[in-house]
């Protein structure tokens, strides 16, 4: 309780800005479906989030060093309340396509300034129960948020104003706070090769998570309103992913650490696919197969960053893993930028199975490239530790090192 209390402005902070932002994402699918925006144009809202969120990796850190904590979350926050307020003004996709870039640029500014303030406050006693309280809050205020869609009216002034509200709120706990600001750290360089010359399994696995991960929750509502789900029920279709992940980290996490990771990934993938093809063939069977269906797709989707990020470790020595965080979050952005334009459109052109179709597609690439790259060298006699790995930030390397090293 101490440690919660000690961190209580941190994480409350983290539960109000997923409630927010995390919202947004499911409710302008919804909104974007009952304006009669095509289904490119969802796609590219989901594009433009993930835009923004890769520039704010980058710049967050610079700003932080300029300005300070406070001051760069403060700018953040407001970004993030404009890009949301700015929804109710104008009925145009690509005007909310741009406030969805100010939405993803809120994401990562705040994340960062959170997970550097974190990381600053901790000791190497209280680390492993901080971060397991900072995941929990999280993984909680995420899969709350994707409830959020079955109470509020899509394409409303007052869904908006309420989302707005919160991220104003998450403004709060932080700048009251009487604790003293931390010194900023130095920005990681951002070095993409890194990523590739460690592991290039690693680098084509976190590609592939961005596609399955960000795909379905970008456009999963618009899946799910072709297979016939009401709001409130894509509203669980989306929770379910969100928990079925949830659930995986631990056993895979053991899997990860007691076998080889490049069988792990590959045995991942080859479920994925399992997974993918359950949930096209569960649209037929009511409600509860389709829930059941998304849980077991993000159970065999979710850790596969995780399980990417411990690999390519494995390969880097301890003052590369800073970098090596922010490189492969370098290369998930892009992954993340790109699918869910992609996968709308094979919606619009296939109708909704092409989702998973695509999904399963970029696992069988991610297979076979896999087993290739066991080709080419063994196994590291020393492995790290598996780390749950949250896509929040590229500083958030630091907060994973000592864990890692351990």
């Amino acid at each position: 309780m101490r440690l919660i209390v000690s961190f209580a402005a941190l994480f409350l902070s983290v539960i109000l800005l997923q409630l927010s932002t995390g919202g947004v994402g499911p409710l302008d699918a919804i909104s974007g479906l009952t304006l009669n925006f095509s289904k490119e144009q969802i796609g590219l809202l989901g594009s433009g989030h993930f835009f923004g969120f890769f520039i704010g990796c980058w710049w967050a850190p610079r700003l932080m060093g300029n300005v300070g904590h406070s001051r760069a979350y403060a700018a953040f926050t407001a970004l993030g309340a404009i890009g949301l307020l700015g929804h109710t003004l104008t009925e145009n996709p690509y005007a909310w396509a741009a406030m969805r870039i100010a939405s993803g640029l809120c994401v990562a500014g705040c994340y960062t300034v959170i997970e550097a303030w974190l990381n600053a406050k901790v000791t190497n006693e209280t680390r492993g129960r901080a971060m397991g309280t900072y995941r929990l809050a999280d993984m909680g205020a995420s899969l709350t948020a994707q409830l959020i869609i079955a109470v509020l009216p899509p394409a409303a002034y007052v869904s908006y104003n309420l989302l707005a509200i919160l991220c104003c709120a998450a403004l709060l706990p932080l700048t009251l706070t009487r604790a003293t600001q931390p010194e900023t750290p130095d920005a990681p360089r951002l070095r993409p090769k890194l990523a590739w010359r460690c592991s290039p399994l690693a680098v084509a696995g976190v590609i592939v998570s961005a596609l399955s991960s960000a795909s379905f929750r970008m456009v999963g509502p618009v899946y799910g309103q072709g297979v016939g789900l009401e709001v409130g029920q894509i509203a669980f279709f989306l929770a379910s992913f969100v928990l079925g992940g949830a659930l995986a980290q631990y056993p895979l996490g053991w899997l990860a650490d007691k076998y080889d990771r490049r069988w792990v990934l590959i045995w991942l993938s080859v479920a994925a696919i399992v997974s993918s093809t359950v949930t096209i063939a569960a649209s037929g069977t009511g409600t509860l197969g389709v829930m059941l269906a998304a849980g077991f797709f993000g159970f065999t989707t979710f850790p596969i960053f995780s399980v990417s990020a411990a690999h390519a470790n494995d390969f880097a020595t301890s003052t590369e893993r800073v970098e090596l965080s922010a490189a492969l979050m370098f290369w998930y952005a892009l992954g993340a930028i790109a699918s869910p334009y992609v996968s709308s459109a094979l919606i619009d052109s296939f109708g909704p199975p092409a989702l998973f179709a695509y999904v399963a597609c970029g696992h069988l690439l991610l297979i076979v490239f896999g087993l290739n790259r066991m080709r080419a060298r063994p196994v590291p006699e020393e492995r790290t530790s598996y780390v749950y790995s949250p896509r929040t930030s590229f500083t958030i390397g630091r907060l994973l090192k000592r864990s890692r090293d351990r």
